[in-house]
């Protein structure tokens, strides 16, 4: 049943293009914001207690994210999804979408929490570390599993708000959870009164409590406006509509398996460099730590295009989803351009906020300066694959990835840093012609224009 979209903030199928990007794109801008400094004050607090908190952090927030990665997918197919029917004016369907998303995400956070529970000393041993290390990476796990339904519930409720245009809310609940999440590191560590001193491990409650609240949030605001039916029973399994968010969304969580993976290569063959290793590893991590204040805007446009793109091909106005594709994707371009100059000038300015020994100094300014060259086409790459996966072409921005990932970058890397004998100027060498590659596949992808053909009902 079609139903007029009476409550909906805007019609992002009308009306002026640019005015349709901005009211996408701010919003995300602000959350992809909210998550950076919240990553932050966990190692930033983490820092204060000692180095084995730190590592215990970091390595259960890789494991945390591995899990995550379902729920990422989950969130990209229920958008095409709920997107597709919101531009075309079918409410119903939307609701439906969202529900199924939500039944499907719970029980697949159930499952993974059961096992995460049963495998939670398994998955800790096999990190190698010292056993006081794995003791607080144990805890930090165990009350992380807890959280996972919740957080499972907070992804994707936010994916259903953003694909119905409605930014407000899930900007108005991140802020709420990363306040609390920030507040929260401080207060329940160090024991601010009137919080219990909890020491390392309250870290990670205050992450489990923020995600909590936002989950309950979401929650509340499925009672009002459009969403209300969405409680209505009953509540069942729809096997033809679960299917169609699985074979949207497992592409998107291969790619970004994939990605980690190729990721994790990377770094081991950086440390096949012998005497050099440290020094490039250390660049690396200092080097991405400044390229994430490039990616905030980046995924925060790929995020507005998926929805705009899909619900322009909703509204049966494919022609119109391409122009806001390209918009947003030359956007990117001058945006990320910009800042990339900004930091390729004073590279070695920002390397020395995150070290004073002069060879990682050193390394680390070669390593912005020449990766700087890739960030035009990184944006081309990024904004275009949320276009993309907002149209339901997720199998497409999968397989770009893994070209330009695990047959361009790695063996490239490879041959340059150890055959060559490059050294780590070899690897960034091979990131720089890989992303570039990878964002010019996007584009033509795109300019193709398959996505605008594909059908999702």
């Amino acid at each position: 049943m079609h139903i007029p979209l009476n409550n909906r903030p805007a019609d992002l199928t009308i009306g002026n293009l640019w005015g349709n990007i901005w009211q996408m794109s701010w919003p995300m801008f602000l959350i992809m914001v909210f998550n950076f400094f919240v990553g932050l004050a966990d190692i930033y607090v983490a820092g204060f207690i000692g180095p084995e908190v730190q590592a215990a952090v970091g390595y259960i927030s890789q494991i945390y994210f591995l899990v995550i990665i379902i729920a990422n997918a989950i969130s990209i197919g229920t958008l095409a999804l709920v997107s597709r029917a919101v531009g075309a004016g079918d409410i119903g369907k939307a609701r439906e979408t969202a529900r199924q998303s939500l039944i499907f995400s719970i029980l697949v956070a159930l499952a993974l929490t059961a096992a995460g529970f049963l495998l939670s000393n398994t998955i800790i041993s096999a990190s190698g570390f010292p056993l006081n290390i794995r003791d607080i990476s144990g805890n930090f796990f165990r009350i992380f599993i807890l959280a996972l339904g919740p957080n499972y519930i907070l992804i994707v409720s936010n994916a259903i708000f953003r694909a119905a245009g409605e930014l407000t809310k899930p900007l108005l609940t991140m802020f709420l959870v990363s306040v609390v999440n920030i507040i929260g590191n401080f207060a329940l560590v160090f024991g601010f009164f009137p919080f219990p001193e909890m020491g390392y491990i309250g870290i990670a409650v205050a992450s489990a409590v923020s995600v909590t609240i936002g989950m309950f949030v979401n929650l509340l605001f499925f009672i009002t406006d459009m969403w209300k039916p969405i409680y209505a029973r009953p509540w069942k399994m729809a096997a033809h509509m679960i299917k169609k968010i699985v074979g949207l969304g497992w592409p998107a969580a291969l790619l970004q398996i994939a990605w980690n993976a190729g990721s994790i290569v990377l770094y081991g063959i950086l440390g096949r460099l012998g005497e050099r290793s440290i020094t490039a590893l250390a660049s690396i991590t200092n080097g991405l730590r400044i390229e994430a204040i490039i990616y905030l805007p980046a995924f925060a446009l790929n995020m507005a295009a998926a929805v705009l793109v899909g619900q322009n091909l909703g509204a049966q106005n494919p022609e119109r989803a391409g122009k806001l594709g390209w918009k947003i994707a030359f956007t990117g371009v001058a945006i990320i351009s910009l800042i990339a100059l900004v930091i390729f000038i004073w590279a070695r300015d920002f390397a020395s906020f995150f070290t004073d020994d002069a060879s990682v100094l050193e390394e680390t300014t070669r390593y912005l300066r020449i990766n700087m060259l890739s960030e035009p086409f990184m944006a081309l790459g990024v904004v275009l694959a949320g276009g993309l996966q907002g149209a339901g072409d997720t199998r497409g921005t999968m397989w770009v990835i893994i070209i330009a990932m695990w047959f361009i970058r790695l063996p490239l890397a490879y041959f340059l840093a150890v055959i060559m004998d490059y050294g780590a100027t070899g690897v960034w060498v091979a990131m720089v012609v890989s992303m570039n590659i990878q964002g010019l596949l996007m584009t033509w992808r795109f300019y193709r224009g398959y996505w605008k053909k594909i059908r999702t009902v």
